[in-house]
């Protein structure tokens, strides 16, 4: 009998809670390894607490905030390597090096220059930033150059250019690099946060919850950290399909 791709999920994530259930039933030492029940009875009553909504409110906001500034910035200076190569051939250094270089030495450089608050802010832009301006860049480079020499040939506006023959063509490394990037800004904005420990903020309780050896904390601050990162990738995946939708309208 073959499964439908959703109860195959389903199916998968209830394996490795038994797993993760028969691991913390055989270790029994919930300091080391909290059990899912542990985790889901806390979970039940962790939003009741006062600093809860303001912790999520906090990096929430910083978090996304740092992700939209890297996709807009990222597309802006793909756009522009892609019409001057000059552009191109100055950010090729400056990309690589974001990526090579470790996310803890930019995260300590930054609390030189920044306030722990805006850490995260600008942590997750430069996570994102190189992903979206490389996928971005590489699709642009794949566009038919007939396309281009057709645009030329009937004179068509650069912007119109931009919206029915780049936009259409980067689609599918759009559509990765956003889904990478998502992820990428919410590991290295909380990162941010633990190192920084701003007040009020998710990495703040984190932090306490391994000072204070609280390891049912700890995984339950891990499952909210996933459930919001998915939650923001899924909406903003849908805005960016809606977006493509009303462009193919137009």
């Amino acid at each position: 009998m073959k499964l439908d791709p959703k109860t195959k999920k389903f199916a998968a994530a209830a394996f490795l809670l038994l797993l993760w259930q028969a691991a913390a039933m055989l270790l029994n030492q919930k300091l080391l390894l909290a059990s899912p029940a542990d985790v889901i009875q806390r979970l039940f009553s962790i939003w009741r607490e006062p600093a809860f909504f303001a912790s999520v409110l906090f990096s929430f906001v910083r978090i996304c905030a740092g992700f939209l500034l890297g996709f807009t910035v990222g597309v802006i200076l793909a756009v522009i390597s892609g019409k001057y190569s000059a552009v191109k051939i100055l950010l090729q250094p400056v990309m690589a090096t974001i990526k090579s270089v470790p996310v803890a030495s930019f995260i300590i450089l930054a609390l030189i220059w920044l306030n722990s608050s805006q850490l995260s802010v600008f942590i997750s832009f430069l996570m994102v930033l190189p992903v979206i301006y490389n996928n971005v860049l590489s699709g642009i480079q794949s566009i038919d150059p007939k396309m281009l020499q057709m645009a030329d040939v009937f004179r068509i506006p650069w912007g119109k250019r931009f919206l029915f023959i780049w936009l259409p063509t980067i689609k599918p490394q759009l559509t990765a690099a956003c889904s990478t990037a998502l992820g990428l800004a919410w590991k290295s904005g909380i990162a941010a946060e633990v190192i920084g420990i701003p007040s009020r903020s998710i990495g703040e309780m984190l932090y306490s919850a391994k000072v204070y050896l609280n390891t049912v904390d700890l995984f339950t601050w891990t499952v909210i950290i996933v459930v919001i990162s998915v939650l923001f990738e899924k909406f903003f995946m849908m805005l960016l399909r809606l977006f493509y939708r009303k462009l193919e309208t137009l």
